[in-house]
């Protein structure tokens, strides 16, 4: 294989003194050919551009690892999955997917699907950055790219893919608030990290966006942006956690939930359910989509468009114009989106879709800019 942009020097610098551990039998693996802007004001995010295209790589290996929610989780780890399958379609190259059942074989897992001669390898979510990390400087004639996180600024081989999901989250948020008839709405995370409480803090500041248009009082349990502490289920698998905590912002008056969970966000529906007249906003992709069985449930989903980050970035590597420039995606580049309302469209008034559309062009253009401390901060290191 070629040696890709690192210098020569600088493999074998890493190359002698980054050992990786012993490697165990890989997974199955599944082969597929085919207010005013001021106060919501951060700083503008660096968008990811890919470079002119030149000859295609023949003979491409495109490889993905989940982290211990599968790819049936219905929501992020799927998400990455559907995108690379996306890209063997599009593209008409191998693509080769392995789930990484738990957090000890993680990098076992992705030395092993690497030597199988990946071209690129996608890792998906933060749980995955320390195998990421040790795997990389012992393959630097493979690309790397990681879902989710951007903690990897010292390989030269490691791009990281993030999403300003706030954005869409604020949109999520406001509708929220105005769909709301108990004037209580809810969100809750599956651990406090930031890819998580980006959603949160959106989501709350589309409902205070509303509190501020409107003159109501709409009231966000589960997360208190200010003091930045909330709920947290410590799962993205354990949907009898959801189920629960669901429970308990329902007997506190929540008519609307957005679990930021993955697959810990199943119990969510279950409970709402059970519940009636009560909707749930899903997160990562088109919960309408993905969880069919409840899709009259799903007020709307926050989306994050990670088969366009994914195929956009195996692009870079098949034509070898990668770069480690980290790909931000957000509403202006349609990295990140807010979902139709489906079934719920006859709910949600006219004036309410209008105020949605103008708030996404504000955003769009930088009038509004949604505050958080999880945005991800991105730059070419």
């Amino acid at each position: 294989m070629r040696m890709k942009k690192a210098s020569l020097f600088f493999a074998t610098l890493l190359a002698g003194t980054l050992a990786l551990t012993a490697c165990q039998q890989a997974p199955d693996i599944s082969t597929s050919g085919t207010s005013p802007a001021t106060k919501y004001a951060t700083d503008q995010p660096v968008e990811q551009t890919t470079g002119s295209p030149s000859t295609p790589v023949e003979n491409f290996l495109a490889c993905m690892l989940s982290d211990q929610g599968g790819f049936d989780d219905m929501s992020f780890n799927q998400s990455g999955l559907q995108g690379l399958t996306q890209v063997g379609q599009e593209l008409g190259i191998e693509i080769r997917a392995v789930e990484s059942k738990s957090l000890d074989v993680h990098a076992h897992d992705l030395a092993n699907l690497v030597a199988q001669g990946c071209d690129i390898a996608f890792t998906v979510g933060f749980m995955l950055a320390d195998a990421t990390r040790e795997v990389a400087p012992a393959n630097l004639d493979t690309y790397f790219a990681i879902i989710d996180d951007n903690s990897i600024h010292e390989l030269p081989n490691v791009k990281s893919l993030v999403f300003r999901t706030s954005e869409a989250a604020f949109l999520a948020g406001y509708a929220a608030a105005a769909y709301s008839t108990s004037g209580i709405v809810a969100t809750y995370g599956g651990v406090q990290i930031p890819a998580v409480t980006v959603f949160m803090d959106g989501f709350a500041d589309g409902v205070a966006r509303y509190n501020e248009d409107k003159g109501t009082d709409v009231q966000v349990l589960g997360w208190d942006k200010a003091a930045h502490h909330g709920s947290f289920v410590d799962s993205f698998e354990d949907a009898a956690k959801g189920e629960t905590i669901t429970k308990t912002f329902i007997d506190q008056g929540a008519d609307v939930i957005l679990p930021v969970a993955g697959a810990t966000g199943l119990g969510t529906l279950t409970a709402a359910r059970d519940a009636e007249n009560v909707a749930v906003i899903w997160v990562d992709a088109d919960g309408f989509v993905t969880n069919p069985d409840f899709g009259d449930l799903i007020l709307t989903s926050v989306i994050k468009e990670i088969g366009a980050a994914v195929l956009a970035t195996t692009i870079e590597a098949h034509t070898d114009t990668f770069t480690i420039t980290p790909y931000l995606g957000t509403l202006a580049n349609g990295g990140v989106s807010i979902a139709p309302f489906h079934d719920f469209d006859s709910k949600i008034d006219a004036e309410t879709k209008s105020e949605i559309e103008a708030l996404q062009e504000m955003i769009i253009s930088g009038e509004l800019v949604v505050i958080s401390e999880s945005n991800p901060q991105t730059r070419a290191w």
